[in-house]
């Protein structure tokens, strides 16, 4: 994403900023308000979650368990935490 069009999300209040990774990078979380006043990076943003939880499914990096009322439960390996950290789906600090 273009430094602008971070700008411009991040004016909006959908996008901010939350931390700083150990390599002094800006952590940034995407607000559900994203999901209507701004649709398109809402969409790209959940496009890009499904497509890496898949292929970390694929990988075996990722399990999921339903429960009794058939909602999904996932659950990562160390190096699927690993890997969902270095790609920003999940917090540094868990």
């Amino acid at each position: 994403m273009d430094e602008e069009l971070l700008k411009m999300y991040i004016e909006m209040g959908v996008i901010k900023m939350s931390g700083i990774d150990d390599n002094g990078e800006f952590i940034f979380t995407i607000d559900p308000i994203a999901q209507e006043i701004a649709p398109e990076l809402w969409e790209a943003h959940t496009s890009f979650v499904d497509a890496t939880l898949i292929d970390l499914f694929e990988k075996g990096l990722l399990d999921v368990e339903y429960d009794e009322n058939l909602e999904a439960h996932i659950e990562l390996s160390d190096e699927g935490k690993r890997v969902a950290k270095e790609l920003g789906l999940i917090e540094l600090d868990e």
